[in-house]
């Protein structure tokens, strides 16, 4: 997300700009058995950031392990058997909530709806914010709302309309966290492209830097909140008995 790479790389067309991208293979100075060597001593970020030349974060990110290349499909399957919507509600803060369908074993994020309203410039109350969860679930059969718990009057709000089933979300931070790295590691949960406001929020979600705060900091954390609500209160209580593979939440490691 630096300033350089949003607003002149992927907007080259728009201000007519060249764009060359260069790799080492370009470089007449390295032999192949040095590039050889070069291309095996990173790997992850750090292979994508020195070797392949890409704009990706190195330091610092809660999921590493989150790979547009491998997480974000363009195409999603044509049905699916269960829906859920998942939902970070807040007044000052963004809300974000996105609607799940399942297929197979797999978990997709097939749409979502976020709202900044210190980007929109206006706040939106619990009922305006009710009318966006009914027109994201459309006609679907929804099993059940999993709102943050500490969401008391939106909560309420979404009772009264007596459409949806609420379930008040499991709010375990490092160990939510630990499921999710589990989850994207595993395959199971999969982003349609469409769903560029949690795909952002996945390059941006850091640990705090304080040694003494071994959390991740309290920003770009709206998607991150409510997809962790979603493994953790669904995903991960149908998969309890499984062992699974799982990203170190250990920032320090």
């Amino acid at each position: 997300m630096h300033w350089f790479f949003t607003e002149w790389i992927q907007k080259k067309d728009l201000k007519n700009a060249l764009y060359l991208q260069l790799g080492m293979q370009d470089n007449p100075t390295l032999s192949q058995e040095i590039q050889l060597r070069y291309h095996s001593l990173y790997s992850g970020v750090f292979y994508k950031r020195y070797i392949q030349g890409l704009w990706v974060a190195s330091d610092g990110l809660v999921y590493p392990c989150f790979d547009p290349e491998i997480h974000v499909v363009k195409s999603l399957p044509q049905t699916f058997d269960k829906f859920y919507i998942s939902c970070d509600y807040g007044i000052v803060n963004p809300s974000s909530f996105g609607l799940w369908g399942r297929f197979g074993d797999k978990w997709y994020r097939i749409k979502e709806y976020y709202y900044d309203s210190k980007i929109e410039g206006i706040s939106r109350t619990d009922l305006k914010h009710y009318e966006a969860l009914k027109r994201l679930a459309g006609e679907k059969d929804i099993e059940a709302v999993i709102v943050d718990p500490s969401a008391a009057s939106f909560i309420e709000c979404i009772k009264r309309g007596n459409k949806f089933k609420v379930i008040r979300a499991k709010n375990e931070v490092l160990l939510g966290i630990n499921h999710v790295s589990n989850a994207l590691h595993s395959g199971k949960l999969l982003f349609s492209d469409k769903c560029q406001d949690s795909i952002q929020e996945f390059s941006l979600y850091e640990w705090s830097k304080s040694e003494k705060n071994n959390e991740p900091k309290k920003q770009n954390d709206h998607a991150m909140d409510e997809i962790r609500y979603f493994v953790e209160t669904i995903l991960e209580q149908k998969q309890s008995a499984q062992t699974g593979i799982f990203c170190s939440v250990n920032r320090y490691s």
